[in-house]
């Protein structure tokens, strides 16, 4: 086990905070069942994989659609579509590969108000990689949930998923991983969020962990009568599968879309 040494400040030079009118913004992106339209591109770099010390990039892309049911219930949709580019993973060229990630899809069914707040509903794992490198060539399937408690400035709860093959490429080895993301943020006055999280991936079939511990500061923003959310942080693993990263770097911004 490795012990969290990482840090970053982000500043978003030149850009003025948000108006008090739009100070619910900030809480609702805290929120990952919020009634908000969002479109997150997150982009990370890690580094020291492997005996090649090979660096690798992900940009997510990540929409956050919410559908209203009815008075009493929304549907959220969550979306992550991967585009990678990794290389000196190994000491040849044999790991190096660019293009797409499987994506990500999942579906919350969450009342319109609860105290605490929470969404539960399906994940699916499509095989939309281009590189046979890039992702498990199989189909899944299984449940996800959401939990969480907001309480003036703060925000903390878990986000939780497994999934299980259900087709595929037979030459390749099963799916079956649990993704558990514990999450706590601080909003301040000037809306900027501190945020300290880790996106730790089980795999039963392997019995290994990847523990990242991630720490991002994000400032809520407007250009004319668009808000945008900037962030940027770093992450430090805590334990990986043989050859996996030992730090990284995250950054991007969130285009955000207010009903009415």
């Amino acid at each position: 086990m490795r012990v969290l040494t990482t840090s970053f400040l982000f500043l978003a030079a030149g850009l003025a905070p948000i108006a008090t009118a739009e100070d619910d913004l900030a809480k609702q992106l805290a929120n990952p069942v919020s009634s908000l339209i969002s479109v997150p591109i997150q982009n990370n770099f890690d580094f020291g994989f492997g005996p090649g010390d090979g660096t690798r990039f992900i940009a997510n892309l990540q929409p956050v659609i919410p559908i209203t049911l009815n008075e009493d219930w929304n549907l959220i949709s969550r979306t992550i579509l991967p585009v990678i580019d990794q290389t000196g993973i190994a000491l040849d060229d044999s790991a190096d590969a660019s293009g797409l990630g499987d994506t990500v899809q999942s579906f919350f069914f969450s009342p319109a108000s609860s105290d605490p707040i929470w969404g539960l509903g399906p994940v699916f794992l499509f095989p939309t990689a281009t590189d046979s490198l890039l992702g498990s060539e199989k189909w899944g399937i299984g449940p996800t949930g959401v939990v969480l408690k907001q309480s003036g400035p703060w925000t903390y709860g878990m986000l939780a998923n497994h999934l299980w093959d259900i087709g595929g490429d037979d030459n390749r080895g099963p799916v079956n991983a649990t993704f558990l993301q514990p999450f706590c943020s601080y909003i301040t006055p000037s809306k900027t969020t501190f945020t300290l999280n880790s996106e730790t991936t089980y795999d039963w079939n392997s019995e290994q962990w990847n523990v990242p511990v991630n720490f991002i500061v994000s400032q809520l923003v407007t250009f004319g009568s668009q808000p945008v959310q900037f962030f940027g942080g770093a992450h430090y693993y805590l334990e990986t599968p043989e050859g996996g990263p030992e730090w990284g770097v995250r950054f991007g911004l969130t285009l955000l879309f207010p009903k009415g």
